[in-house]
């Protein structure tokens, strides 16, 4: 693998995990402002273009797994 292609690699990853985190806590939390800021943030760098130049994977597809996958671990 490429260097180039193991930080675009990483730096997705990195933008998964901060996801699924402010997701739970904004599950938890609804009505805080802050939580609802990161997702919101979050969901935009999936449909932005700098996340199409890091990979090919579908970003809603990507959310889609994400928030099913946070929803099961916050209603267990």
């Amino acid at each position: 693998m490429e260097p180039y292609q193991a930080l675009a690699n990483a730096i997705v990853e990195l933008a998964v995990k901060d996801y699924k985190k402010a997701l739970k806590q904004h599950f938890r939390f609804p009505n805080n402002k802050d939580y609802a800021n990161e997702v919101a943030s979050l969901e935009r760098f999936f449909r932005s273009g700098w996340y199409g130049m890091l990979t090919n994977l579908d970003g809603e597809v990507l959310m889609t797994g994400v928030r099913r996958m946070v929803r099961q671990e916050v209603a267990a």
